[in-house]
C-alpha cells in the first residue's frame, strides 16, 4: 500500500511538472504558429525576441548593455535581457512594480526616465545588474501631470536639443481642457523648465525626431463616435514651439465636430503631414537609420497601429511604413506588415517600434504580451 502511495505521489509530481514545462512550450509553439499569418514584404522574416512581457508597450534601448526596458499600461517596468546577442531575450526581469500606469520610458546619459500617469521619475540604468533596488533609487524630476485615467497614459522621448518631450492626453474624447492636457510639454532632463511645446491634440502615444532635420513627428489618435471612417489617425510635424494641432476645434483633420464647428481656434491650425484611416489607433512611431533594411527605408518612419474598437468592421492590427523625401516631408504611406486581425478578430495589438544596433526591429504587443524582431535576410 505504502509502495502504491509513493508511486502516486511520484506520479503527481512528475505530471505536475512536464505540466508546468508544457505551459510556456505550448504558448510559445502557438506564437510562432500565428506568425505565419503575418504578411510581410519579400526578404523579411520575424521572430519572437521575448514572449513573457505582459502588457507589453513602451520600448527603450539601454546605452551600455543593450538590454531592452519595457513600460505597461498596468503597474510594472521590465527589462528583457539579450545577453548573448543572439536576438533572442534569455531573461525578462521585472525591476519597478506598484507603479501608476507606467507607460513612457526614455533613455539619457545612463538615466532610465520613466514617465507614470501623474509624474515623471528618472533611475540610474546601468543594465549589467538588474539586482539593484531601482525603486529605491528613483528621483522625481517632475510630479505636475494630470493624475486621470482616461488617455493617461504618458509616451516620452528625449529630443536633438537634449530635452525632454512628454505627451499629456486629454481626459475625454473631445472637449475643452485645461493644459497641460492635450499638449506636449518640453522639459530639462531635471524637470526644471517645463513648458508646453504643442498643443491641441487629442491622445498622442508616439514621438520621434526626424534623423536629418531633428523636426519633432508625432501620432495622435482622434475623436470617437463620429462614424466608421471619420475621422483620420494623425501623424503631425512640429518643427518649431508653440503651434496648435487641432482639438478640440477640429475633431481629426481637417473634420469638425458638430459641437464645435461654430467656435474659432484661439490661432492658426496645423493640420497633419499623414492622415491615416479612422480609428486605426497610430501608436509608436520609429525613424529607420540603421544599414540592414534596403537603402530606400534610410530616414523614413515605421508605425504601429494598435488597432480600432469604435468601428463596424475592425481595422488597424499592423505596421505602416511612411515614406519620407530628401527634404524631410513626408510623402506617403502604406502597408507595411499585417495579418494580426484575422477574420475580424484580432491576435496581436501592435504597440511601439525599437530599432536594434544591428539594424533590426523590435515590435511590443501588449495583448499577446510579446516582442516580435523584424529583419531583412533578402
Amino acid at each position: 500500500m505504502k509502495q502504491r502511495i509513493t508511486q502516486s505521489l511520484y506520479t503527481l509530481m512528475f505530471t505536475a511538472v512536464f505540466t508546468l514545462a508544457a505551459v510556456p512550450s505550448a504558448r510559445a509553439a502557438n506564437l510562432e504558429a500565428n506568425l505565419g499569418k503575418l504578411n510581410l514584404p519579400e526578404g523579411y522574416a520575424i521572430e519572437i525576441y521575448a514572449d513573457d512581457v505582459p502588457g507589453a508597450r513602451s520600448m527603450v534601448l539601454g546605452q551600455s548593455t543593450g538590454t531592452v526596458f519595457v513600460g505597461t499600461r498596468e503597474s510594472r517596468v521590465y527589462a528583457v535581457v539579450d545577453k548573448d546577442k543572439d536576438r533572442k531575450a534569455e531573461r525578462v526581469v521585472t525591476i519597478l512594480e506598484d507603479l501608476n500606469v507606467p507607460n513612457g520610458l526614455a533613455m539619457h546619459q545612463g538615466m532610465l526616465y520613466v514617465a507614470e500617469q501623474h509624474r515623471i521619475v528618472r533611475y540610474p540604468a546601468p543594465g549589467f545588474s538588474l539586482d539593484l533596488p531601482f525603486a529605491d533609487m528613483g528621483e522625481v524630476i517632475y510630479d505636475r501631470l494630470p493624475d486621470k485615467a482616461h488617455h493617461g497614459w504618458r509616451y516620452i522621448e528625449f529630443g536633438p536639443d537634449g530635452k525632454l518631450y512628454v505627451t499629456v492626453g486629454i481626459a475625454c474624447n473631445i472637449c475643452d481642457t485645461e493644459e497641460p492636457e492635450g499638449t506636449i510639454l518640453r522639459m530639462n532632463p531635471d524637470g526644471t523648465d517645463a513648458e508646453v511645446f504643442a498643443r491641441g491634440m487629442r491622445n498622442s502615444v508616439g514621438l520621434g525626431f526626424h534623423p536629418q532635420t531633428g523636426v519633432l513627428h508625432f501620432t495622435d489618435n482622434n475623436t470617437d463616435m463620429m462614424g466608421d471612417d471619420i475621422p483620420p489617425g494623425e501623424l503631425n510635424a512640429a518643427p518649431k514651439p508653440g503651434m496648435h494641432f487641432g482639438i478640440p476645434y477640429y475633431a481629426g483633420g481637417d473634420i469638425r465636430h458638430p459641437k464645435w464647428e461654430d467656435q474659432s481656434p484661439p490661432q492658426e491650425v496645423t493640420f497633419p503631414v499623414v492622415e491615416f484611416a479612422a480609428h486605426t489607433a497610430p501608436l509608436g512611431i520609429e525613424f529607420y537609420t540603421g544599414d540592414m533594411l534596403p537603402a530606400k527605408y534610410k530616414n523614413t518612419a515605421f508605425v504601429a497601429q494598435h488597432g480600432s474598437w469604435n468601428r463596424t468592421t475592425p481595422i488597424g492590427y499592423r505596421l505602416m511604413h511612411v515614406e519620407f523625401d530628401e527634404a524631410g516631408n513626408a510623402t506617403g504611406h502604406h502597408v507595411f506588415i499585417d495579418g494580426w486581425l484575422q477574420n475580424n478578430e484580432a491576435w496581436g495589438r501592435p504597440v511601439d517600434i525599437l530599432q536594434l544596433p544591428d539594424g533590426s526591429l523590435l515590435v511590443s504587443d501588449d495583448y499577446q504580451g510579446v516582442i516580435y524582431r523584424i529583419y531583412y535576410k533578402g
